[in-house]
């Protein structure tokens, strides 16, 4: 079993300490996400848990956590997301060089292969224009060079929830393009940022999205080839959760929707800061759920 930890909220920002006690006691208890009251009981126990998928803009709270991971015979990568948006847009994130600073401390620890770097979402807009992107790339993979060996990018989808989160912005002057899909100016945009990574020796790849037109391979953020190249684990098939181009392999999510405090209002996972906030005011370390007091009824295996 693969666990994702996890595309619904920044777990190693805001909650390795949960996560670290959960390891130890072998277990967690996670809610379906269209249904609460049906819950399971994921087992994380090292033979039950092929690989650990870190998903996180600063897992820098977790790396202190490693060594222990490590000794208790854990596998595990990171995809680490780094963009350096505007603060408006990445409003509670460290600054762009102590993620940096962070994401080769982790590299230096794991190893290049091991950490994957996700810019993402790519978001146009009047004040992220197709120069801003290609300026900020540029930087951060000159950074980052040596640090990774991937490149994982995809396009802001603007859901219902993250245009209402957005309206703020565009009350204070921000225009987003929505459609950028169907203008050039992205094919080149994307063509060039393939010609950045090569230079760097770090291959990018889209995240469920088609730009084979830029030259741009689809790839996979759950990735069964990477895992099997890494730790010689069988391929658990294409999970049939994610969207149809979504090359992700089967893993189960320990995370809970609403939950993370990094406030970016282009989120798909996050409908408010308020609900962020209140969820996290109910998080208890010792818990067996990531969000409110231990369970003690009888759950679903998983």
């Amino acid at each position: 079993m693969i666990i994702s930890a996890s595309r619904r909220t920044d777990i190693p920002a805001f909650y390795s300490a949960w996560f670290m006690e959960r390891i130890r006691a072998g277990y967690c208890h996670v809610p379906n996400p269209y249904n609460p009251k049906q819950v399971a009981e994921v087992s994380l126990k090292p033979q039950d848990v092929d690989v650990i998928v870190f998903w996180s803009k600063n897992p820098a709270p977790l790396l202190r956590y490693l060594p222990e991971l490590d000794a208790r015979g854990y596998r595990y990568y990171f995809l680490y997301t780094l963009n350096n948006y505007p603060t408006e847009l990445e409003p509670k994130v460290p600054s762009a060089q102590e993620r940096i600073k962070s994401f080769r401390r982790l590299s230096e620890f794991v190893g290049p292969k091991r950490v994957i770097w996700r810019y993402d979402p790519i978001i146009i807009s009047n004040r992220t224009d197709y120069s801003f992107h290609e300026q900020t790339f540029t930087a951060l993979a000159k950074e980052l060079s040596g640090f990774t060996q991937r490149v994982i990018i995809s396009i802001a989808d603007f859901y219902r929830k993250t245009d209402r989160r957005l309206a703020a912005l565009q009350a204070e002057g921000y225009v987003f393009n929505k459609t950028p899909d169907e203008q050039p100016a992205l094919i080149q945009l994307l063509q060039r940022l393939k010609d950045i990574t090569a230079q760097h020796g770090m291959p990018i790849q889209t995240c469920a999205e088609d730009h084979a037109a830029a030259g741009v391979p689809a790839g996979a953020c759950i990735d069964a080839q990477l895992i099997h190249a890494l730790w010689g684990i069988g391929n658990p098939g294409k999970d049939p959760y994610q969207r149809g181009l979504c090359g992700c392999a089967k893993s189960k999510d320990i995370g809970i929707n609403n939950t993370c405090l990094h406030g970016c209002p282009y989120c798909y996972a996050t409908c408010s800061d308020q609900a962020a906030l209140a969820n996290f005011r109910r998080h208890e370390v010792n818990s067996t759920r990531l969000i409110g007091p231990s369970l003690t009824t009888t759950v679903d295996n998983a």
